[in-house]
């Protein structure tokens, strides 16, 4: 009878074992970065993936700004891309690493003639980006990805503003 209680207790330790072990797999995988990953539509994906590459773009052009621009507006406005897209990169990649998003990190080569040309870029790039945001925010799937494109739909915005002004007196 003792033998008998013995091999039963044993069962059910190993029985609790294995319960335990599988319970803590799921777990597991479901904080794993991948299962994160899985819930991303590929529209997220490639929103994340293009606002890397713009954000990226925005930086090197606005260093650029900052040291040749002829004008104090343009040169102000180059900082100011430096700064607040230098953030915005910053956010991006923090979501995509919890994300388990691989981001393109090639520094873009970028040049421009004068002043004018570049906040002409500006502007034209800038209203490609505040749709390309506001859809976002609007339509897509992840609640982080939303919200950083509805956050930063109000930058871009700002930006197009700002960079509307600087080209009416450039003309």
């Amino acid at each position: 009878m003792k033998m008998k209680s013995t091999f039963i207790s044993q069962v059910c330790i190993v029985a609790l074992a294995i319960t335990t072990l599988s319970v803590a797999g799921v777990a597991v995988a479901q904080e794993s970065p991948a299962a994160k990953s899985s819930s991303l539509s590929e529209k997220d994906k490639t929103f994340m993936k293009k606002a890397a590459k713009g954000g990226t773009m925005e930086v090197a052009m606005g260093k650029l700004a900052e040291q040749n621009g002829q004008s104090d507006d343009v040169k102000s406005f180059g900082k100011r891309m430096v700064t607040d897209h230098g953030k915005a990169n910053d956010e991006l990649k923090q979501i995509a690493s919890q994300k388990n998003v691989t981001l393109p990190a090639k520094e873009p080569k970028v040049s421009w003639s004068s002043d004018k040309a570049y906040i002409d870029a500006m502007v034209k790039d800038h209203e490609k980006d505040l749709a390309e945001f506001q859809g976002e925010a609007q339509n897509g799937t992840d609640p982080d990805i939303k919200k950083f494109a509805d956050d930063k739909a109000k930058m871009v915005q700002e930006h197009l503003d700002l960079a509307k002004q600087i080209q009416s007196k450039l003309k």
